[in-house]
């Protein structure tokens, strides 16, 4: 049965003037947005490129703990960070996942090769497929 996830924006004024806020139909909150956080960063507001990589690192690391489970060798813990690039003129560029995961009894090439499959078979990065997806993964 699919599942459809909704975020609302509701913004204000021009793109480089306004602002607005992101709201997750989960309830688990609401959080500010604007052109400055996205062209120049920032740690108090969001940006839609934050938010995907929420999206992939959480979608990988579930793919990765599937797929480790597949292979007979479940993960005690992963961590994964994804660094998603927004170039302001070109737009998003790229997703680098950084991926540790403590395996028992996995050897690395195993390791690497099921990383690499997941980072494939995650719906997240088939959905990021017109851009460079690139991982760093460290088997603990």
């Amino acid at each position: 049965m699919p599942v459809t996830s909704e975020a609302t924006t509701t913004w204000t004024g021009t793109l480089f003037e306004g602002s607005g806020t992101v709201a997750a139909a989960s309830g688990i909150g609401t959080f500010p947005v604007n052109w400055k956080a996205r062209s120049e960063g920032s740690t108090s507001t969001t940006t839609p490129e934050e938010l995907i990589a929420a999206a992939h690192s959480s979608c990988f690391s579930m793919a990765f703990s599937n797929a480790l489970t597949e292979n007979g060798t479940a993960p005690e813990s992963i961590s994964t960070t994804a660094s998603v690039t927004f170039v302001p003129g070109t737009g998003i560029t790229g997703s680098h996942l950084n991926v540790q995961a403590t395996v028992p009894g996995l050897s690395e090439d195993d390791f690497q090769r099921i990383a690499a499959e997941a980072k494939a078979g995650c719906p997240v990065s088939q959905a990021l497929s017109g851009i460079e997806i690139t991982i760093e993964a460290t088997l603990a």
